[in-house]
């Protein structure tokens, strides 16, 4: 088999691709290939160099595999064998930005599974009545932090389970070092035949004459290059374009770069020599600053933090100081004046103003981001780095200096949601750990990836209560103040005082609630809330805690049956003075008698400011008068107990014990 055009003449090439002929045949004969069909492959692995252009083809395929699209198609004028059958869209999970499970929950979906666990989703993926068509894209690009190994996760974690479940067929765009990994796995599961791949780089599916036409097209004004002498000449356009695509070898992405090059700068370009067209992508770097009279170092120093750059780029504002700070020395004016350097390597993203604040009223959107036109171009700038790692610190160092006031609230987004990628790729992250104000304001979403990926030995205690916490933060998408207002109650819960305290103290931020006291007591099945009549002063509020008898401090109530004799613990209840300030516990009597304890009565709860609704694992405090939402409270395990005390402190017990939350006043809470 071949990758050439001779053989397609006559025939329209696919808009989008424009070649890659033979692949497309591949892929078209795996589509429509029915169960079982004899020397049919079920599972293919697309794979190939970064830069070879995996992407491209199989965006182009996935038009042809969904009906709606296939209608702005010229399929009559295809060549037949290029293009699926009409069947229904195959189930498309993208692996970019995303965890291994998500991922696999994204196809879960997808097949409105009933799984619980991923051992029942393939179960049930093995049970579907037809087979299951999965195509995973951009394995390469999985995670929300680069540093993480998600790749590698999601090929061992899903597509190797994936492909080995007999009723799914799978196609998969994976980087090579990992298509390897895969296809090696599967060697000794599946029969021979069954894993089918295509290398795009291997001569049996490298397209040639594709790059040629791409080289050809992209140089020409009527597809809008501008206007120069090597491109309004037919002849010296088309020679030119058929040298570029000889050069770049089985790579698109140098075909790209070549172009770019040389029509963003053209001046001391010679069309005629061939020594001037690069081979790679690294001689593209060189080349393009060696013909602007540039050192090929300072280009690669000028992209450097582009190339350590997490999610979609960095902020522009932030380019100079991180070269600077990569490069060790003051890279202002070298970036002043070198647009047309770095410009053909760069891609500024946009992101529009969507008409309302971002992070406690910081401005997300509405700014440019900028980022490597290509991934692969961000690997041969690693490579040239002489240590990652340093780089990466350095850089964690200059986002760290660009905290105003090292006020994570005042942070650019940039700095406050990826600085943790930075510093997990420098080996410095567990150091970062210690700032409550960073947990708070941090999306949680690369925080918790980040935490995951250090070995949890080398976790201090906040770190771990972070990670704990972090499910409940991800799941709700919390605002940062009902994040602070989460890890508030966990620091309490674990022991960590101090870091509540800061919370409370520094960050500036409402809390619909201060947690007042928390019992790691198992076992904890009801609380009341109540009160103690004292002969010689007001009452004093406590929580009634029903436990097993046998917990330590408890004191039994009632008879012994044939569950056992129940008991319970009394705790004090702080609450507010007249001037809204928590005053503390008094001293419980050992000896008190727990007759005497007062539960509410029905009217004083009604008459309460406050209500109570209470669901497995979320509580909701809100306001009488208005019916608003005052606090809300989840949990990752399911409560046992919760009650309100008339006053608004809100006891709350789990598997793992007991606290009491002290509620703000409705008119300073926030809705949750």
């Amino acid at each position: 088999m071949t990758g050439s055009t001779k053989d397609t003449e006559g025939y329209a090439p696919h808009p989008h691709i424009g070649g890659r002929t033979a692949a497309l045949r591949a892929l078209a004969a795996w589509r429509g290939a029915a169960p079982g069909t004899p020397d049919a492959p079920r599972v293919v692995v697309l794979t190939g160099s970064s830069g070879s252009g995996r992407s491209r083809l199989l965006t182009g395929f996935l038009m042809l595999c969904e009906p709606e699209f296939r209608k702005q198609l010229p399929l009559d004028e295809m060549d037949p064998s290029t293009v699926p059958p009409e069947l229904p869209a195959p189930a498309v999970p993208t692996a970019e930005g995303l965890t291994a499970a998500q991922v696999l929950w994204l196809l879960a979906d997808h097949y409105e599974l009933n799984a619980t666990s991923t051992a029942e989703v393939y179960a049930e993926l093995a049970a579907l009545d037809e087979p299951a068509t999965v195509v995973v894209p951009d394995v390469d690009r999985a995670g929300p932090v680069r540093a993480a190994g998600e790749p590698a996760r999601l090929v061992r974690e899903v597509l190797t389970p994936l492909a080995a479940t007999e009723s799914v067929r799978l196609l998969a765009e994976v980087p090579r070092p990992l298509a390897a990994e895969l296809t090696s796995g599967l060697a000794d599961v599946l029969p021979p035949g069954t894993v089918q791949v295509i290398d795009l780089d291997e001569p049996e599916w490298a397209d040639p004459e594709g790059l040629v036409l791409h080289a050809q097209a992209a140089l020409n004004p009527e597809f809008g290059a501008p206007e120069l002498p090597f491109t309004v000449d037919p002849a010296v356009r088309l020679a030119l374009g058929a040298a570029i695509g000889r050069r770049a070898g089985t790579s698109p992405l140098v075909v790209q770069l070549a172009v770019h090059c040389v029509l963003m700068a053209p001046e001391g370009f010679d069309p005629a020599d061939d020594s001037q067209l690069p081979t790679s992508v690294g001689e593209a770097l060189d080349l393009h600053a060696r013909r602007l009279g540039s050192d090929a170092q300072t280009l690669r120093l000028m992209l450097a933090p582009l190339a350590l750059a997490e999610a979609d780029g960095i902020p522009a504002q932030l380019w100079a100081r991180l070269a600077s700070a990569v490069a060790g020395q003051d890279m202002g004016q070298a970036m002043a004046g070198g647009v047309l350097l770095a410009g053909p390597f760069v891609q500024p993203v946009e992101q529009e103003a969507d008409g309302g604040g971002g992070e406690d009223g910081q401005e997300d959107s509405g700014r440019t981001l900028l980022r490597l036109l290509h991934p692969a171009i961000g690997d041969e700038i690693r490579a040239g780095l002489p240590n990652v790692r340093a780089a990466q610190a350095q850089i964690a160092v200059a986002l760290l200096e660009a905290v105003p006031e090292q006020d994570w609230g005042k942070a650019d987004p940039y700095v406050r949601d990826h600085i943790a990628g930075h510093t997990l790729e420098a080996g410095l992250l567990p150091q970062l750990l210690t700032d409550p104000g960073m947990f708070v304001h941090a999306d949680p979403v690369p925080l918790r990836a980040a935490i995951e990926a250090v070995a949890a030995e080398e976790l201090g205690a906040p770190a771990r209560t972070y990670l704990r916490t972090a499910p409940l933060l991800t799941r709700t998408q919390a605002p940062a103040t009902l994040r602070a207002a989460l890890l508030e109650t966990a620091f309490v819960e674990d022991g960590l005082p101090e870091y509540a305290d800061a919370i409370h103290g520094r960050l500036g931020l409402e809390l619909p609630w201060r947690t007042l006291w928390n019992v790691s007591v198992p076992g904890v099945s009801a609380v009341t809330v109540g009160s103690l009549p004292r002969p010689d002063g007001p009452a004093v509020p406590v929580a009634v805690l029903a436990v097993p008898a046998d917990t330590p401090g408890a004191r039994p109530v009632g008879e012994e049956n044939e569950a056992g004799r129940t008991a319970v613990l009394v705790h004090g209840l702080a609450g507010l003075s007249a001037r809204g300030e928590t005053v503390p516990d008094l001293d419980l009597d050992l000896d008190l008698d727990l007759g005497q304890i007062m539960r509410p009565s029905e009217e004083e709860r009604a008459a309460a400011p406050l209500g109570l609704s209470r669901g497995a694992d979320y509580l909701r405090v809100w306001d009488r008068a208005s019916q608003e939402g005052v606090a809300a409270l989840i949990s990752d395990v399911p409560f046992t107990g919760a009650d309100l005390s008339p006053d608004g402190v809100l006891v709350i017990a789990t598997e793992r014990g007991a606290k009491a939350l002290l509620i703000r006043p409705a008119t300073s809470a926030i809705a949750s």
